[in-house]
């Protein structure tokens, strides 16, 4: 054995946690920011009608949409005029009146906005309509775009 001998440090070495609230604390923020809310996935084609007068609705989260237009097939292709509410394709009319029900009593000051094909059929939009009066959703926005 040698008479010199290697001394150990006794002391711990760890990780510093001082400044991870700080790193935590802005990575939130960061995901905060940059986060964009899911849109509707439109499974319905729609293309406007132009209007004149139009006024934009300043409150969206009083707004629910309802989507009257060709249901999209794949490869350019359309089919029937179908209703969407949300994601989902609306298959019976009677479905409308308890679905915009239910959201009419989670908001009461619910506009419902029609988002409707400019070739869609007039049946269809009267059924739908018919529907949201029978649900006591009354307050009924046109979407249209602006006439150039």
């Amino acid at each position: 054995m040698s008479k010199f001998q290697k001394k150990q440090a006794k002391t711990k070495q760890g990780v510093p946690t001082s400044a991870m609230p700080d790193v935590v604390f802005m990575l939130l923020i960061f995901f905060m920011v940059t986060t964009v809310l899911r849109e509707v996935e439109l499974q319905v084609q729609i293309d406007y009608t132009e209007a004149e007068n139009i006024e934009k609705i300043e409150q969206k989260r009083l707004v629910s949409y309802v989507y009257i237009g060709p249901e999209r097939l794949g490869g350019g292709r359309l089919g029937e005029t179908r209703v969407q509410i949300d994601d989902a394709l609306i298959d019976d009319m009677g479905a409308i009146r308890n679905i915009m029900y239910d959201k009419l009593m989670e908001q009461p000051r619910l506009i419902v906005s029609l988002r409707v094909d400019r070739d869609s059929e007039f049946g269809i939009i009267t059924d739908v309509q018919q529907e949201l009066r029978h649900a006591g959703t009354l307050r009924i926005n046109y979407s249209t775009r602006r006439q150039l």
